[in-house]
């Protein structure tokens, strides 16, 4: 209606006052509702023709979206492991730290483990204090067989000298005695020593093989326990958490969520907007916009585009045992735009969620400004930038008919 009535004035009222001061012919005259069409016929063809081409300039170098919205993300609450709930520490809609408790799972199993895996610890230390008396017990011992060796040596070793001299003063028998004695001596001292390298080998070896193992049940024994209590991962604000003690809860995905955590800053300064295919080639990062949201009427929001995404979602296709076929796919995705309010703190009243209008405003200042287009299309170009008026005067007519669409048509 905006563009027809803009259109009117250069094309319809200049063929009326031509027809009427010109030529004289009055309304109600020679000017009635039957002759409109025959004496007007210029000024309404040329309008309609010129409206259409109005049209077609502003929605294609000013591109406009109603898929507008302020997408956030929550995160679910599940517990790592199944069982019965036996502590609460939120509740419905209280905000969070990261790391705060949420619940607690009945971990009465997981104490009694890591109370023996504690006990496992302790006695890998005590066998450890009893292997250092091991040590010096074995090398007493060792050193008495040494010691006992050594005697039946030296007394093998006289008998033996006196025999050599005088063979009747030493028996032959007390001979081989004594070699016995010292052999078995002799085994004496090599078990001392065997025993003395066993219980070296367990306190440097043995042992610390057992305390590591002990250690890392008690650590798999504390991971498992703290596996029992659910914590926020980020912070932000609970909701729809309704979860009491008693309650018995599995993790994903065998039963549903214990609630929903909404990150703090989700969806906050920033708006996705979905705009149709064939304006891809128009809209460019960087380029300035307008939006006005049903959570916030009659204002309009300045914003600016910082990102397009480079794919359009329709397209989107899995790895399946059929092949696709591309008429079911479904209507045709729209371009994905990211917008960022130009002035700090433009959303910051506009709740994560909300649903908005968008208009996008082409510039061609630069490109006319550098002299690498010839003067038709100068002009062509600052008709363009001066038509965005007619999308920034449209806009402003939705914020101020948005209420009262939303309110009074909507049946609300």
């Amino acid at each position: 209606m905006l563009e027809l009535t803009l259109c009117s004035m250069l094309t319809l009222l200049p063929d009326y006052l031509f027809r009427r001061y010109v030529q004289g012919k009055r309304i109600g005259h020679e000017i009635t509702l039957f002759s409109v069409w025959y004496e007007l016929r210029w000024g309404i063809t040329t309008c309609l023709i010129l409206t259409v081409l109005l049209i077609a300039v502003v929605l294609y170098n000013h591109p406009s979206s109603e898929n507008v919205t302020s997408l956030f993300r929550t995160v679910s609450i599940y517990p790592e492991v199944g069982g019965r709930v036996s502590e609460v520490y939120v509740g419905y809609n209280d905000r969070v730290k990261e790391g705060d408790p949420l619940f607690k799972m009945d971990s009465t199993r997981q104490e009694a483990a890591l109370a023996t895996a504690r006990a496992r610890v302790a006695e890998v230390d005590a066998s450890a204090a009893t292997a250092e008396a091991d040590i010096l017990t074995s090398e007493g011992k060792f050193q008495e067989a040494k010691g006992a060796l050594e005697q039946a040596q030296d007394e093998l070793r006289t008998k033996t000298q006196l025999q050599q001299r005088n063979a009747d003063i030493v028996a032959a028998r007390e001979i081989e005695k004594l070699q016995t004695l010292v052999a078995t001596r002799q085994g004496a001292v090599d078990a001392a020593a065997a025993a003395k390298q066993s219980a070296q080998t367990r306190i440097s070896s043995v042992i610390p093989a057992q305390k590591a193992s002990a250690e890392a049940e008690l650590a798999a024994a504390k991971v498992e326990l703290d596996r029992q209590m659910v914590r926020a991962g980020v912070a932000g604000r609970v909701d729809q958490f309704v979860l009491r003690v008693g309650d018995v809860i599995q993790p994903a995905p065998f039963t549903r969520a214990a609630g929903i955590l909404i990150p703090e800053g989700a969806g906050e300064n920033q708006l996705v907007a979905g705009f149709n295919q064939i304006e891809a080639q128009v809209i460019k990062v960087g380029m300035a916009a307008e939006a006005t949201c049903v959570t916030k009427p009659m204002a309009i929001i300045p914003l600016v585009v910082t990102r397009e995404q480079n794919v359009i979602a329709a397209g989107q296709i899995r790895a399946t045992d059929q092949l696709t076929d591309l008429s079911k796919i479904g209507a045709p995705g729209t371009v994905t735009v990211f917008l960022e309010p130009l002035f700090k703190g433009g959303l910051d009243t506009v709740p994560p969620g909300s649903s908005c209008i968008v208009n996008a405003y082409s510039s061609n200042h630069d490109l006319i400004a550098s002299g690498k287009v010839g003067s038709l299309e100068k002009i062509y170009l600052h008709g363009v930038d001066a038509v965005a008026l007619v999308h920034a005067l449209i806009i402003r007519l939705q914020a101020i008919v948005l209420p009262l669409k939303v309110l009074v048509l909507g049946g609300h």
